[in-house]
């Protein structure tokens, strides 16, 4: 992969993405269809949260480089691929263009706005402030992961019933930053994360009850405004009886096997995307 792409870390930015238009499409709750007024919203909104986390990867990088010569030391700014100066310029500019592209869906649902504003405080309060303090920078980057789906839900006028996805998102989230710190705490010289805190098995602890609340908030829309014997309910509780249980493997063997850990909470993630999809042809 080219090292810019690495640096911005692609992978996420596609999620972030999908996760926007996901959202959008929840909250209008009439499947894959809509005016094109609603799609240039949406679309808009999804790419500035493409480029506000690109920005945000970027700084983190910016700001984790001793760290990353322990724990990564194949990124992009740890071997050179990528100076130091041309990353600040990158990730300057993708925070501008993504706030350039929410500006004319600002003007239609000022809420929008509000968590933009929200979103950017959170990203540099992190990387300035609460990164070093351990489960309070890990909530940050959790609740971040939940606004996504709220952006998108706001940018089709209706962020409300993104409520309980955004709420499973932010706990899933929180679990697997949990579990990063555990992997990453030989090389975290500098911060003070739970894991180095509290120990592998209690920070795993936190990590298995933050999956448990999540599978719990997953039956909040069958009991709010999705019907269980729908089409749309049905296939919901199939992909999110399907994400439970891959979440439910991905903090069994907490605290061995981390980086394995890691990827069935990618798993997870991604199938859970699905069933929230389902949603929107309710």
């Amino acid at each position: 992969m080219h090292p810019a792409l690495r640096l911005v870390r692609a992978g996420n930015l596609a999620v972030s993405f999908v996760g926007t238009i996901v959202g959008g499409l929840v909250a209008r709750g009439i499947g894959l269809t809509g005016s094109s007024e609603f799609w240039a919203y949406v679309l808009l909104a999804a790419g500035s949260t493409a480029l506000v986390t690109a920005g945000g990867n970027v700084l983190n990088d910016l700001e984790d480089i001793e760290e990353d010569r322990v724990n990564h030391p194949d990124r992009p700014l740890v071997t050179g691929a990528i100076s130091v100066r041309g990353a600040r310029i990158v990730a300057v500019g993708l925070f501008v263009g993504g706030i350039e592209l929410a500006l004319p869906v600002i003007l239609v649902y000022p809420l929008v706005g509000v968590m933009l504003a929200a979103a950017l405080a959170g990203m540099l309060a992190y990387e300035f402030r609460l990164k070093a303090a351990g489960l309070s920078g890990n909530a940050i980057v959790a609740a971040l992961t939940g606004l996504v789906f709220l952006y998108g839900g706001a940018a089709a006028g209706n962020a409300l019933v993104l409520a309980p996805f955004a709420a499973m998102a932010f706990f899933a989230t929180l679990s697997r930053e949990v579990v990063k710190d555990m992997e990453d705490v030989e090389g975290d010289r500098s911060r003070a994360t739970l894991p180095k805190r509290r120990g592998l098995p209690f920070a795993g602890g936190v990590a298995r009850g933050a999956v448990a609340v999540a599978i719990v908030l997953s039956v909040v829309p069958v009991l709010w405004f999705v019907a269980a014997g729908s089409l749309a309910g049905i296939i919901y509780l199939g992909l999110v009886g399907a994400a439970d249980v891959v979440f439910v493997v991905s903090v069994a063997y907490l605290p061995g096997r981390l980086h394995w850990e890691q990827t069935m909470s990618k798993v997870a993630m991604t199938v859970a995307l699905f069933a929230f999809l389902a949603v929107a042809f309710r």
